[in-house]
């Protein structure tokens, strides 16, 4: 049966066990569907297609590790981090792990109406940072995050990439054990990638474990010195950054030139 579970470790085992995983989608088609089929209360009466977005995955993560992950669009990168974050069922396999995994910019919700400051309160609370701890670190969040001018305003005032830093600052406010950014090292300015890409290698030191999904191989080069590629769902290598990047990025120069041959062919002499 799939299941997520956590389990307890010591420094240096295992912090998140992926064995087996598939992770499938139902697409249905009638978004919109007719009057007669507005009354088919059981959806799998209704017409469907499947995408296998994870097939058959299976990696180790152990404390103290980043691990970034690469891949094309649709090749099952954010699925394959929702999956280990619980946020959505795994079809088949077992994932582990050994507490309850930060996917940044998920697990801290914000709330629009509310002001930065509520939002600070209440998403740390929701990621279980106790708030005599949150009151403790705020101003270091405010500041983190770049916010201090706009910290009363609702967080309807504020830019997509200010809510993502606040986002970022939240999540990362205490090290959690196991760590997840999708695209957020993306978001923001140099200077805030620089910062981000130092808090994330601090908690390193402190023992945790990261996952990066980026389609900037700069920062998978500069945060990870292991890298998952996946493609089509499936793992196609696990090793070192340098290497598995490499290869990535020859295999999609080739797909490339390729894709242009088909769409400007040579003329026939």
């Amino acid at each position: 049966m799939s299941e997520l579970a956590t389990v307890s470790v010591a420094a240096g085992d295992p912090t998140v066990v992926v064995d087996r995983v598939d992770i499938t989608y139902r697409i249905y088609a009638d978004s919109a569907p007719r009057l007669r089929k507005a009354f088919v209360r059981d959806r799998r009466q209704r017409e469907h297609r499947s995408v296998e977005a994870v097939r058959d995955v299976s990696f180790v993560a152990r404390s103290g590790e980043a691990v970034g992950i690469v891949g094309h669009n649709g090749s099952g990168k954010s699925p394959l981090l929702r999956g280990i974050a619980g946020l959505v069922p795994i079809t088949t396999g077992d994932i582990y792990a050994s507490s309850i995994p930060v996917l940044l910019g998920v697990a801290a919700a914000l709330e629009p109406d509310l002001s930065g400051r509520r939002n600070v309160l209440l998403g740390g609370t929701a990621l279980g940072i106790p708030r005599a701890e949150l009151e403790k670190r705020f101003d270091e969040i405010v500041e983190f995050a770049g916010v201090e001018e706009f910290i009363d305003l609702p967080l309807r005032a504020f830019s997509s990439g200010m809510r993502s830093r606040l986002q970022f600052a939240i999540a990362t406010a205490v090290t959690p054990e196991i760590l997840m950014g999708d695209e957020s090292l993306s978001t923001g300015d140099a200077e805030f990638k620089e910062r981000s890409d130092d808090r994330i290698r601090g908690m390193l030191a402190e023992a945790g474990s990261v996952f990066l999904v980026s389609h900037s191989m700069r920062s998978i080069r500069d945060v990870c010195p292991r890298v998952l590629w996946l493609d089509h769902g499936r793992l196609v290598a696990d090793g070192n950054t340098d290497e598995v990047v490499d290869a990535y990025e020859r295999y999609m120069g080739d797909l490339k030139r390729k894709r242009k041959q088909r769409k400007h062919p040579p003329e026939q002499r």
